[in-house]
């Protein structure tokens, strides 16, 4: 996998929010992929919990000033970026007065989700994808970690379809247990088909719960990695029946393991 690149895309990354199985996971296997000679990038969403100056995050004025699309309304987009200390690793932060000032990550104070974090989530999927765009960076692998980086699988293999830049790249969804009370907005899918129009993928999510989230994303993936030991039996058998490879949760060999699966999808272009 030596420079080969790969791009992690997750809804959470330490140090800029707290440490949790998907955050953890996340940060590792982008390090260790950094440590073997692999060109990485990483993105997640700038909450407005994370500390700009603690972490030195500074604006990329030629990156920042497109403004993206979401319902048929236009949302400028900001792009921030920091490095890792210790690792020089580079981390993009895909942000958005409207959407990501409020300081806190998914839920209120109450534990009530966002009424917006359908939109939100459709916006960190087009931030991302534009801005890998301006940077011409091609990636081998996208590895996608999180329900709020879910919806990239289903934008860039439906919506960016055509995107040079992604024709060789294979997308790897980790899945957690880390589940949502309820659902997202009901709107969501019909938000996503300002884009998609009557796309049939969008049946998936019409019921926005965690479990439709994630299978869209495995539906629209080349590989999936179970990021935690526990997964639900439905989604396990949605899994099956997809037949893509499948790397089971790993608790031992995690770096070697998360490297193999790398190299043996990349091996398949």
């Amino acid at each position: 996998m030596k420079d080969k690149r790969i791009l992690f895309v997750s809804s959470e990354v330490v140090p800029y929010l707290p440490e949790t199985e998907l955050s953890s996971t996340a940060f590792n296997a982008a390090k260790n992929a950094h440590s073997k000679g692999v060109q990485t990038r990483i993105f997640m969403p700038r909450f407005g919990v994370i500390n700009e100056r603690r972490h030195q995050l500074h604006e990329v004025i030629r990156l920042s000033g497109m403004n993206l699309v979401v319902n048929d309304m236009d949302m400028p987009l900001i792009i921030k970026v920091a490095s890792i200390p210790k690792e020089r690793m580079q981390v993009y932060f895909i942000d958005n007065e409207e959407y990501f000032k409020r300081k806190a990550v998914f839920s209120d104070e109450d534990e009530t989700l966002f009424p917006d974090n359908d939109e939100r989530a459709i916006f960190f999927a087009k931030g991302v994808i534009e801005t890998v765009k301006k940077l011409n960076w091609a990636p081998d692998i996208i590895h996608v970690h999180g329900w709020m980086a879910s919806l990239l699988p289903l934008y860039l293999r439906e919506f960016y379809n055509e995107e040079p830049l992604f024709t060789e790249s294979k997308i790897v969804t980790s899945i957690y247990n880390n589940p949502f009370e309820g659902t997202l907005n009901e709107k969501l899918a019909d938000k996503v088909k300002f884009d998609l129009k009557e796309n049939q993928k969008i049946a998936t999510i019409n019921t926005p719960n965690h479990t439709n989230i994630l299978k869209s994303a495995i539906e629209n993936s080349d590989a999936v990695i179970h990021g935690s030991e526990d997964i639900s039996d439905e989604i396990t058998s949605f899994i099956e029946e997809k037949e893509i490879p499948v790397l089971g949760f790993q608790e031992e060999n995690f770096k070697e393991s998360y490297l193999n699966f790398y190299t043996d999808l990349v091996s398949e272009n």
